[in-house]
């Protein structure tokens, strides 16, 4: 019975027609293996087996039995698509005939060795891409892989066992696959199934044994293996999670999910997760809240030397990874990541609060326990907690000049306000005078905070009961409901000064949170557009915190190096930095000049992670210039050695032959005869002087030993000149007006220069009308033109006529080595002139050689 592999899409108008067939992609199912041998291919056709006993369409589109007789037995009674032939280089090989599957269109084809690499001449370079185009058709395919063939496991497999795969498969295509079924063995039976032959021949069994297949490579390999698919059954778990909107926590696998702050408690409260995660087996992630506002973020303050990149260093050297999540209600935002993580265990710190605070908020904790539902909750003590080693003096935010006019204001208003009660008595009743006193608190908590505001609500209690209340002149109060006026003026005044101190402390975060911002933002400015962007960057660190040197040291063999530095005397070693601050374990920005504030530090960290970045990508750009001029000088000799050793044997066959045949006793040559060999040799020492000159010339210019000596002459008198050194000039049409400016050049460099680019021209540029030399001005400079109208450049490589080794593309049999145009164009621009290629006009080249005019006789230019 066989599937369809198109879903027929019909009109209502047209059922007959059938006129869209839609192609249904077929599914991949792969058998991933740690090693050869584990049974990955025997297992792939014992399902193809399966399907065919149930009726399904299946074929072998390729097996590889490697010589192994219990592969070959499973082949038996199974269609095979015969292989197609490629001979490369006289060889020739079998691979998948992508065209015979597709046309014997099966439901199921087996393809083994998805990794593989094609033979050279195939449709595809890769085994993958061929089974790609089988799944477009609709066609199911079953195949192989090994862990060691996956593109993000090459370089972690090579240091494993010392072998690098030189097939590889993108984990994407991989990935990509509907089944993924892991082919698990145990090392000890592969190496017993290796010793049975059942795997290699007997001759490679034992260098096998000794190498690729020892015990600690295949176990390595095999936890390669499960921890990969692992990761691919969770990313399945999460997509599924994700369609179906389930939120619930799953314990198919254990995680563990640590809140920290940035506190001193920080390190312990990841330390003590990393532990716990460890006897579980689990993931370790680390997350950091951060308020929405981003004003009153958990930061490092005063005393806690531990901070949010402290953090993340701890969590890269315990393998943890490092979440930051934006929200104002923390409680809810470490639970919903928890959950969006399928977190099965939760760390927090006990509450830093005081015992009286916790009466009023029971803290982050408390609250995440009630709604934690199926997670765990791990609640770690440190010293912090309760209150312990908190005890500081709360200070105000607001600035000086206000804390005095509200000290103040808190003695006079409340006296001016008894002053005019006492002459205003018989006008006023006790209502207004409370109202007065309520007034003068509010004012004093608005300017100067929770202590002028406490005393002047205090002050203006004993007033309004010692003058305004019976009995007058005592602070004796009889009716009860002046005792709840006055408590009320109290708590009224508190809660204004609390809500103006709290203003003030956002203010002055908002604040510090714009400069902080300000500042990032010009360091980041700074790395991104100046030409030396570490020493400028360190520079406005410098300025920006008023600090007399900023260093940047990197630890070299046990050894503070100085990398960078700003200021005058940078210290040499961490220990005598004012202020240290640690980016890794062997690169530290240190500072000198001042002891800085705790609040300063996290700009500070900052910028010392931007000089880091910097500092990497400065060495990562020396390493790919250096490896790119090592590239260039290995591609430069090999185009030197194959370019020269031809040129080279040419001539001096050609001189030795006919210095032989003039030395030959036995032959008679006449005078015509004697004549063309001694021809043959003039010209042939003229080809390699001048082979050796151009190679001269290329080496002068490479090393900068080219000094032009500048003076006026003219174009006429120079093309001349290089026309008398140039062989089948009688082809070149000189059209020069002797009126033209001179230029500013160096002669005998400006000959050299015509020279090569009309012999260039005479190489390859043959046609039946001859070459062109033109001259003319344009402003300040004078162009002289060389043009032919032979077969010319392919569009858009006219700029790679002068790189050296090019001949028209390396596409003629004309000798030279192509140097002429790249030393014409390094002695032009030597001369402060340059030097261009465009198009001929109805097909050709022209080369364009400008450089500086200057005036001759009658002071003008043409």
């Amino acid at each position: 019975m066989r599937r369809e592999h198109t879903e027929t899409v019909e009109s209502a108008e047209d059922t007959s027609a059938g006129k869209a067939s839609v192609p249904v992609r077929g599914e991949l199912r792969i058998y991933l293996g740690a090693a050869p041998g584990v049974g990955k291919t025997f297992a792939m056709l014992g399902e193809a087996r399966r399907r065919l006993e149930r009726g399904t369409d299946v074929v072998i589109g390729l097996v590889e039995t490697h010589g192994r007789s219990r592969t070959a037995e499973a082949l038996a009674g199974l269609e095979l698509v015969p292989r197609r032939g490629v001979v490369h280089r006289g060889d020739e090989f079998t691979e998948l005939d992508t065209d015979a599957v597709l046309a014997r269109a099966p439901e199921v084809v087996v393809v083994d060795e998805l990794a593989h690499t094609n033979a050279p001449g195939s449709r595809n370079g890769k085994r993958w891409q061929d089974v790609a185009e089988l799944l477009a058709a609709g066609i199911d395919v079953i195949s192989t892989v090994n862990i060691q063939h996956l593109q993000s496991m090459n370089d972690v497999v090579e240091r494993i066992t010392g072998v690098r795969q030189q097939e590889t498969i993108p984990d994407e295509v991989v990935r990509g696959a509907e089944q993924i079924e892991l082919v698990d063995i145990t090392p000890e039976a592969l190496r017993r199934r290796l010793a049975h032959g059942n795997v290699y021949p007997a001759d490679r069994v034992d260098a096998a044994l000794a190498n690729y297949f020892r015990p600690g490579n295949l176990t390595a390999l095999r936890e390669l293996a499960l921890l990969w698919v692992a990761d691919q059954v969770d990313v399945a778990l999460q997509r599924y999670r994700a369609e179906e909107r389930i939120t619930d926590t799953w314990e198919a696998r254990e995680r563990v999910v640590v809140s920290v702050t940035g506190g001193p408690e920080s390190e312990t409260l990841i330390r003590r997760a990393s532990r716990i995660a460890a006897r579980a087996g689990a993931e370790l992630l680390v997350l950091h809240v951060l308020r929405g506002d981003g004003l009153a973020g958990p930061g490092p303050q005063p005393g806690w030397p531990a901070s949010l990149a402290g953090c993340r260093r701890l969590a890269d050297e315990l393998g943890a990874t490092f979440h930051t999540v934006v929200g104002d209600d923390v409680r809810r935002a470490l639970l919903d990541f928890a959950r969006g993580v399928n977190a099965t265990q939760l760390v927090l710190g006990t509450s830093r609060r005081s015992r009286i605070a916790r009466l009023f908020d029971e803290g982050i904790g408390a609250a995440v326990v009630q709604d934690s539902g199926p997670i765990d909750v791990h609640m770690v003590t440190h010293e912090q907690a309760g209150g312990r080693q908190r005890r500081r003096i709360v200070r105000s935010e607001l600035a000086p000049s206000r804390l005095s006019m509200g000290w103040l204001l808190a003695v006079l208003l409340p006296a001016g306000v008894t002053g005019a009660g006492v002459l205003l008595r018989d006008e006023l009743d006790f209502s207004t005078d409370v109202i007065a006193y309520v007034l003068v608190s509010v004012v004093v908590a608005l300017v100067g905070g929770l202590g002028p505001a406490l005393l002047a609500s205090v002050l203006s209690a004993l007033l309004l009961n010692f003058f305004f209340t019976e009995p007058f002149h005592t602070l004796t109060v009889d009716a009860q409901g002046n005792v709840i006026t006055l408590i009320a003026m109290v708590i009224v005044a508190l809660l204004v000064s609390v809500v103006v101190d709290l203003a003030a402390r956002r203010a002055v975060q908002a604040s510090r949170a714009r400069t902080e911002a300000a500042l990032l933002a010009t360091y980041a400015r700074t790395v991104l557009t100046h030409p030396r962007p570490l020493e400028r960057l360190l520079e406005k660190v410098r300025e920006n915190f008023g600090l007399d040197s900023v260093a940047l040291l990197e630890k070299r063999d046990g050894h503070w190096y100085g990398v960078a530095h700003a200021g005058v005397d940078p210290c040499a070693d961490p220990e005598e930095a004012d202020a240290d601050v640690p980016v890794t374990a062997d690169v530290h920005l240190t500072l000198r000049g001042r002891a800085l504030p705790a609040s300063d530090r996290r700009a500070l960290e900052a910028a010392a992670g931007q000089a880091l970045l910097v500092l990497r990508q400065q060495r990562l750009a020396q390493a790919t210039a250096k490896a790119e001029r090592k590239a260039e000088a290995t591609e430069l000799r090999t185009a030197l050695l194959s370019a020269v050793g031809h040129d080279l044997r040419t001539p001096l066959t050609s001189i030795k032959a006919a210095a032989g045949s003039l030395r030959a006793q036995d032959i008679d040559l006449s005078t015509e005869d004697t004549e063309e060999l001694l021809e043959t040799i003039e010209q042939s020492a003229d080809r390699l002087a001048g082979l050796v000159n151009n190679l001269l010339d290329s080496s002068r210019l490479a090393t900068g030993a080219v000094r032009p000596l500048l003076r006026p002459v003219g174009y006429e008198e120079v093309v001349a000149h290089a026309l008398s050194n140039v062989d089948g000039t009688e082809s070149v049409a000189v059209e020069i007006d002797d009126r033209l400016p001179v230029v500013l050049a160096d002669p005998g460099l400006l000959e050299r220069v015509v020279a090569n680019v009309i012999d260039n021209a005479l190489r390859h540029g043959r046609s039946a009308r001859p070459i062109a030399v033109r001259a003319s001005a344009h402003g300040e400079h004078a162009e002289l033109r060389v043009v032919d109208y032979g077969r010319g450049l392919a569009k858009g490589k006219a700029g790679s006529a002068f790189a050296p080794f090019q001949r028209l593309g390396d596409r003629d049999n004309t000798p030279g080595v192509g140097l002429g145009l790249s030393v014409a164009k390094g002695f032009t621009e030597a001369m402060g002139g340059t030097i261009s290629a465009e198009d001929t006009p109805g097909g050709g080249l022209t080369v364009v050689i400008s450089l500086p005019a200057r005036y001759r006789a009658g002071g003008k230019l043409s």
